[in-house]
């Protein structure tokens, strides 16, 4: 296993979720007094994939694909048990979880407080949102932890062609909907612009400036603030989506609470899943860590895309993938958190010269 680089979270990092918190309100504030501009903004998609969105989680995305020594993405095959774990937890059990946590609190504990068809909606959004693991964020959280970012890559690219062949016969088995219709350009548009863009444009780059400048100046001056800029791009994504979603949230807060707890207990379970089995599988905490958080991340964007698609932009589906949004960050800074304070849970391969143990 590669030796991994040290971070260390700057003031800015330290209080994150503080940041994360005030965009979410801006985001809001500009969604109710600038309505039109959000609508604009919200046109401006191809085959249900927003371009503005696209377009800063690229700038989310580049900075990270910088970081990434590429040369590790061949040692990622060297943990199978890794690979098979999050395949098994994100395909065999989570979108299972998700089914049964949102029956229990919408159809069982909420459902004398909430009109029978419209929970039908809402659960079918958690499902939308159950079986849309990450493929983007979860390089964020990974690198935040201080994960192995080859065998992210790796994961990330499986669950990618995954869900392309997955997503739309998970959606139909769990939904009960024989006809319903999951864009394949949605999904498959949403992954390039997400990942592929920025993965092909960070590892030319890396690669020219390395052969250029040479490994030191590229690590220690170049990379200096590259991860400060990718959390900048991540708050200016969370303003935008609360400025496109914000209404729709304020217009319901008592049933975002309740779509909120089932989806946060959905979260942390998954995670807990994830982790324990990665602790008893006997994996290394670098490839724990994002292996148990690409499960417990999701896909909201294709989410949201394919609940407006499907249900429209005002049904309880499109809301419930809302809801997933505010409530992801938060919750996985939260286990970004857990992740380094039980780093030492974990087996530690120690690297003696050219040899490691």
């Amino acid at each position: 296993m590669p030796e991994q680089k040290e971070y260390r979270l700057s003031f800015f990092h330290r209080y994150l979720t503080l940041w994360v918190g005030l965009c979410i309100a801006i985001g809001i504030f500009l969604g109710s007094v600038l309505p039109g501009v959000a609508n604009w903004l919200n046109a401006i998609s191809i085959a249900q994939v927003n371009i503005p969105i696209a377009i800063l989680l690229f700038g989310m995305m580049f900075p990270i694909m910088l970081q990434i020594d590429f040369s590790e993405v061949g040692n990622a095959v060297k943990a199978p048990k890794a690979v098979l774990l999050t395949l098994v937890i994100n395909w065999g059990i989570k979108p299972f979880t998700m089914y049964f946590f949102a029956w229990l609190f919408l159809r069982v504990i909420f459902a004398p407080f909430l009109d029978y068809d419209l929970a039908g909606e809402y659960i079918a959004g958690m499902i939308l949102l159950g079986i849309a693991p990450c493929t983007a964020m979860v390089l964020v959280w990974s690198y935040l932890a201080k994960g192995f970012m080859g065998l992210t890559l790796v994961l990330v690219a499986l669950n990618s062609l995954t869900m392309l062949a997955l997503y739309a016969p998970l959606g139909n088995f769990l939904l009960g909907v024989a006809d319903m219709f999951v864009p394949f350009m949605t999904i498959f548009l949403s992954v390039m612009l997400y990942v592929g863009v920025s993965l092909v444009a960070g590892y030319f780059t890396r690669i020219r400036l390395i052969k250029q400048k040479g490994i030191e100046w590229y690590e220690n001056v170049f990379l200096k603030n590259m991860g400060t800029i990718s959390i900048v791009a991540l708050l200016a994504t969370l303003v935008y989506l609360f400025m496109l979603q914000g209404g729709v949230i304020l217009s319901a807060p008592l049933v975002v609470l309740m779509i909120a707890l089932p989806l946060s207990i959905q979260t942390l379970t998954i995670f807990g899943l994830g982790y324990g089995a990665g602790r008893l599988l006997g994996l290394t905490y670098d490839e724990a860590a994002p292996a148990s958080m690409i499960g417990a991340s999701n896909h909201f964007e294709v989410a949201i895309a394919t609940a407006v698609t499907i249900f429209g932009l005002e049904s309880g589906a499109a809301l419930s993938t809302v809801v997933g949004v505010l409530i992801e960050v938060p919750i996985m800074l939260l286990l970004v958190r857990i992740c380094l304070q039980t780093q030492n849970w974990f087996p530690v391969k120690f690297k003696i010269g050219n040899q490691k143990v």
